[in-house]
């Protein structure tokens, strides 16, 4: 055969060794090495995609597409490095479209560039000063170059031959791999096992299969299968008033009160109880509420791509989140089953509160979803400027008393949820409004400035209740707390870094998704500290019990289980952890490939559990109930 020309294959070379350069990199951020048994599944993917493109492309713009290609590829790994860094999870393209979201958030995601990230875009810089350089060359030299591309026939036929071989070579190669990636429900291993770019088409088609197989399903015969195994649970404690048998513990000990619920932004449990090296008390607001009401230090966030919204989606409907998409953008087309409906049948009004624009995470569609019957955001408020959201928690409550108020004086019972804002990364506290002395030793750092803004959520909650108070709403207000998701990130603050400050037991996995879970009753000096594990679909039925309402005489299908009611505890993660991941009273237990190469940390030691092989029935119950739950999301009814 004929020598190639040049022209043709360079750029189809020049790109694939430019991406696979990129996609080592990649690796690295993911894997903290390359693992070379990977890199065939990225090189086979990459070389049928461009050879796709050189078959599909007309000689003259083959340039501008290879250029332009490269660039959506490198945009694509940037983002891709960017959003691993933040949520330890390897991303799908469906994931990447809730970049829109970005902008709103700008500060916490500047806080997670580094200078190597940029490194998706040093060939166009390179690129660039090469053809500043030969544009002065020509200028000093006085010529012009051109070039003239004559292709013999023959030499582009076998070219093009080439190419579609390899093509096939390539698909066919990768098709082993996506069958091979469809067997490991670890996300992160099924990257580092078939590549990037195999894994994303494992994800399109098995999401179109579960589209599919969705679209042929049936949600009565989805709740039967749910109540089914539902019934195989091994450690519930069957109390149930409406089949003749006893009342469940502290069942309706808040019946007929108000519910105020707050939703604390990046609240993690550590600094419940917590003492700084000068003596100042972190959080005293919610130390006193706890040590009067029942309080929860064993909760564990289950957020997926939503974050905030997927935790407001997950306490008012006890429903997994997909983990595919946010609920809000995903679901809230749907009539989704709530705690708002739940109460609104009991001739509650529920209202919730935010100051951020309503259409941020599609709020917009989730709040009419849950059926809230008003949403308060950012123009209702006044904007005293305390971060990139706008107004701070003080002026949040400012409003919310007002509307509850004005419910009260109509006697009307009624629902509030506010979610806050002011301790949302970076943790930046205005001057003005910093209550808490810090240790010369945190001033300055992030993790005094996390410390800074918890301490501020909690002085925030201090005036809410001294406004509720005054306006004759305490003493028949249930209050119910909870942290959304972590707020610490370990390539910021290092879990040495906080033992060492702070003197408590820290682990970068169970102590960041750690929460605080706290209820209290007025009137009722309960002071309870339950060791029960928990996440977050096991609130709304630990709430419905205390406020009486039996979701079982509802029909309400939850997917969490009551706290207080409970033998033993088991619920699944997945997003910041990979799929198959779970945790119970004992364990977090995080898969391999599969059950058997997994790992299991003990929850209260924080120390490495070698034997769990009693757990296996925890982990195929798992992830057979949180299959069923993304069935029973997907199969409920749209909203008229």
């Amino acid at each position: 055969m004929e020598r190639i020309h040049a022209w043709y294959k360079s750029k189809l070379v020049m790109t694939g060794l430019l991406f696979v350069l990129k996609l080592m990199l990649l690796r690295m951020f993911f894997f903290g090495e390359i693992y070379w048994s990977g890199l065939p599944g990225e090189l086979l993917a990459v070389l049928g995609l461009l050879c796709l493109v050189e078959l599909l492309t007309p000689d003259r713009a083959k340039a501008v597409v290879y250029w332009s290609l490269n660039a959506i590829f490198s945009f694509l790994l940037f983002s891709t490095a960017l959003y691993y860094a933040h949520f330890g999870t390897v991303p799908t393209y469906a994931v990447l479209s809730g970049l829109n979201q970005v902008p709103q958030v700008r500060a916490s995601v500047s806080a997670l560039l580094r200078p190597e990230q940029f490194l998706f875009f040093a060939d166009f810089v390179l690129a660039a000063g090469w053809q500043v350089i030969r544009a002065l060359r020509r200028r000093r030299k006085g010529s012009v170059y051109t070039f003239m591309l004559k292709e013999q026939t023959s030499r582009k036929w076998a070219w093009n031959t080439v190419v579609t071989v390899l093509l096939l070579i390539s698909a066919a190669s990768s098709l082993y791999y996506v069958r091979q990636g469809k067997l490991i429900d670890n996300e992160l291993v099924r990257a580092e096992k078939v590549g990037f770019l195999n894994y994303q088409v494992v994800a399109a088609i098995s999401s179109r299969e579960e589209d599919q197989m969705i679209a042929e399903g049936n949600i009565e015969e989805t709740k039967a299968n749910i109540e089914k195994l539902q019934s195989s649970y091994p450690y519930r404690t069957e109390t149930d008033a409406v089949d003749g048998m006893r009342s469940p513990d502290y069942f309706g000990i808040a019946e007929g009160m108000n519910l105020i619920v707050i939703q604390m932004e990046s609240f993690q449990n550590f600094p419940i109880n917590l003492k700084l090296n000068n003596g100042a008390e972190v959080t005293p607001v919610l130390n006193k509420l706890a040590g009067e009401g029942i309080y929860f230090p064993h909760i564990y966030q289950q957020i997926g791509q939503g974050n905030t919204s997927d935790a407001e989606f997950m306490f008012n409907t006890s429903i997994y989140p997909t983990a595919a998409v946010a609920m809000s953008t995903g679901y809230g087309d749907r009539e989704l089953p709530s705690l708002p409906r739940l109460l609104q049948q009991q001739g509650y009004t529920a209202n919730t509160f935010h100051v951020n624009n309503v259409t941020f995470w599609d709020r917009n569609k989730l709040y009419p979803a849950l059926n809230f019957n008003q949403y308060y955001d950012k123009p209702a408020f006044n904007n005293d400027h305390f971060n990139d959201y706008g107004a701070s928690d003080e002026e949040m409550y400012r409003v919310g008393v007002e509307k509850m108020k004005d419910l009260h004086a109509r006697n009307k019972r009624f629902y509030a949820q506010f979610v806050t804002t002011s301790s949302h990364s970076p943790f930046v506290v205005p001057e003005s409004f910093q209550q808490i002395e810090l240790p010369a030793e945190l001033e300055g750092t992030n993790l005094g400035n996390y410390m800074n803004a918890i301490h501020y959520t909690d002085y925030a909650i201090g005036e809410l209740i001294g406004q509720l108070k005054e306006a004759d709403l305490w003493d028949n207000t249930m209050l119910v707390f909870y942290g959304d998701h972590f707020g610490l990130q370990p390539k910021e603050t290092s879990a040495q870094e906080i033992e060492a400050q702070l003197g408590v037991p820290y682990d970068d996995t169970i102590s960041r998704f750690n929460i605080p879970f706290i209820i209290h009753v007025p009137g009722k000096p309960l002071g309870i500290v339950s060791e029960r594990a928990g996440g977050q679909v096991d609130m709304l039925p630990t709430v419905a019990n205390i406020l009486g309402l039996s979701l079982k005489r509802e029909q309400f299908t939850a997917f969490g289980q009551d706290l207080l009611n409970i033998d033993r505890n088991l619920f699944g993660v997945r997003y910041y952890l990979p799929t198959g991941s779970f945790f119970n009273d004992e364990i977090m237990f995080i898969p391999g490939q599969g059950f058997e190469d997994g790992q299991a940390i003990s929850i209260k030691t924080l120390e490495p559990v070698a034997d769990f092989a009693q757990y296996r029935q925890d982990y195929e119950y798992v992830t057979s109930l949180m299959k069923l739950s993304d069935e029973y999301v997907k199969l409920l009814p749209k909203r008229r």
